[in-house]
């Protein structure tokens, strides 16, 4: 049998960090066993129906590399599509199929209608939490003759349906990542199948559409562990196969709180629009939760698919730690070079206003080069990069080294000037500059730091930047020498 995982979003807002890994984790299931990743929308709740919020899900998805292969997809021109014969992919293009499948529950004894009203649930969990006890529904229209309570739908009373669930004995499961799990069935609610509205609760849905799109591993967060019982019996009652069961710890904020929106980013799309690659995302999300058993941390998604083990997933909660995460960021960016480092920061450089995009890109490499490893995201290289284009104003005094004076700078910064006018375009490289600029430090018998220094805040306007043969090259000679003669009038 062919492995099916997928991933199924209500489309209530971006795409959480969190849903990015639940569908990372399905996405290397199916792909390590040569199988397909679905995209499933689930739209029934539709009072938190947000507009747009599904293209935001899959350009998300996208932008991290996840590749649907069957499901909800967006065409060339951005606008929602399905693909695959096992559709409609989206639940509220479902309703017939969980009508069908609501009634013959209803027919066979396994599904009752409650007429219960919204006031007397609230006074049931009222009176429940005031005398500590467990809090669900007390089946309380479970016992109504069917022929009395089909009477009562014809004529017209609100009502849901709900399922019967075993009174007795124990519903045992074994998670992929938690092993045996054991839920007492006197304490399992008979749930909602289906609403007042004739829409269908997650638990019903989610049981037919992973059944009808032969889904064969659920990977979801913990929150449904608790759910997962009544979701067996119903593949009992209709004569179904369930699918394998994954349930995903939290993530969690450093206090060990549940990570959410009051202490900090948690959409995908926060962490794009902050300069975050995806590479460094996927990498870092991996590893909450999972890991390889080894010291190695720097994974691509090709090789997330050859080492992801699903009985490596742990079951605590996962501490969502952004200064992981700007390491990897870090790391990603050293490994970007030439072209493909230019491709990535462009657009930045570009919304600054700090270039066109015309300009020379081996120029541009070599310009980000200078800064890449000092920032932590993209966000932050424009405005590192910002003193290569605009010199910024300084202080004379910052051109004075440590160990040096006002004096000395006078002294050396013509003489510097003069020896550099005497280099050729052609030598006009760092390592030429350095060796160049070395000879003549130790011909004349001056200290590096009485020379490197001037020379670098001349070019910089800053009392830390990069290497001073770095930002020469980078500027050019006419551009460097240009910049010493502002130093030069400073003093």
């Amino acid at each position: 049998m062919m492995v099916r995982t997928r991933f199924a979003p209500s489309p209530t807002g971006f795409l959480h960090v969190g849903g990015l890994r639940t569908a990372l984790y399905a996405y290397l299931i199916a792909k390590q066993n040569g199988g397909k990743f679905l995209l499933r929308i689930e739209d029934t709740d539709r009072k938190r129906f947000v507009e747009g919020s599904i293209e935001s899900m899959i350009s998300s998805l996208k932008w991290a590399g996840i590749e649907i292969d069957e499901g909800v997809e967006l065409d060339s021109e951005g606008k929602i599509i399905q693909v695959g014969d096992k559709g409609p992919y989206v639940q509220s293009e479902r309703l017939d199929l969980y009508k069908k499948h609501a009634d013959q529950l209803l027919a066979e004894g396994n599904a009752y209608q409650c007429f219960c009203t919204a006031e007397r649930l609230e006074d049931l969990k009222n009176y429940q939490q005031a005398n500590k006890l467990p809090t669900g529904y007390d089946k309380f229209c479970r016992d109504i003759d069917p022929s009395e309570a089909q009477k009562r739908v014809e004529s017209g009373e609100s009502h849901v349906l709900r399922l019967k669930m075993p009174k007795e004995g124990e519903s045992t499961f074994t998670d992929l990542i938690r092993g045996d799990v054991t839920f007492k069935n006197e304490l399992i609610d008979d749930q909602v199948m289906i609403k007042t509205d004739g829409f269908p609760t997650y638990h019903f849905a989610v049981v037919i559409d992973d059944h009808f799109m032969e889904i064969t591993h659920v990977v979801r967060g913990d929150e449904w562990l608790s759910s997962t019982p009544k979701h067996l019996q119903l593949y009992k009652y209709f004569n179904w196969e369930a699918p394998q069961m994954a349930h995903l710890s939290l993530l969690l904020n450093a206090d060990k709180s549940k990570l959410s929106k009051r202490q900090g980013d948690v959409a995908v799309k926060d962490y794009s629009d902050k300069g975050y690659l995806p590479q460094a995302i996927v990498n870092f999300v991996a590893f909450l939760g999972w890991n390889p058993g080894t010291e190695k941390e720097i994974f691509s998604l090709e090789e997330l698919v050859k080492e992801f083990k699903i009985e490596k997933i742990i079951k605590s909660g996962a501490v969502f730690n952004l200064e992981k995460l700007d390491w990897y960021n870090q790391q990603y960016l050293k490994i970007l070079k030439g072209q493909d480092l230019v491709k990535v920061c462009l657009p930045w450089l570009i919304n600054a206003g700090l270039v066109t995009g015309k300009e020379d890109q081996d120029w541009l490499a070599a310009v980000i080069e200078l800064e890449k490893e000092r920032v932590k995201t993209l966000v932050e290289l424009p405005e590192a990069l910002k003193f290569l284009f605009v010199l910024p104003e300084y202080d004379a005094q910052i051109l004075v080294w440590k160990k040096g004076s006002m004096d000395e700078v006078k002294k050396i910064l013509p003489l510097l000037v003069e020896f550099l006018n005497t280099i050729s375009a052609q030598d006009w490289n760092k390592e030429k500059l350095q060796s160049l600029v070395g000879e003549w430090i130790v011909k004349n018998e001056f200290s590096n730091g009485s020379v490197l220094w001037p020379l670098r805040v001349s070019l910089s306007g800053q009392q830390n930047s990069p290497g001073p043969f770095e930002i020469a090259e980078v500027l050019g000679k006419d551009k460097t020498l240009e910049r010493l003669g502002e130093a030069s009038k400073k003093i």
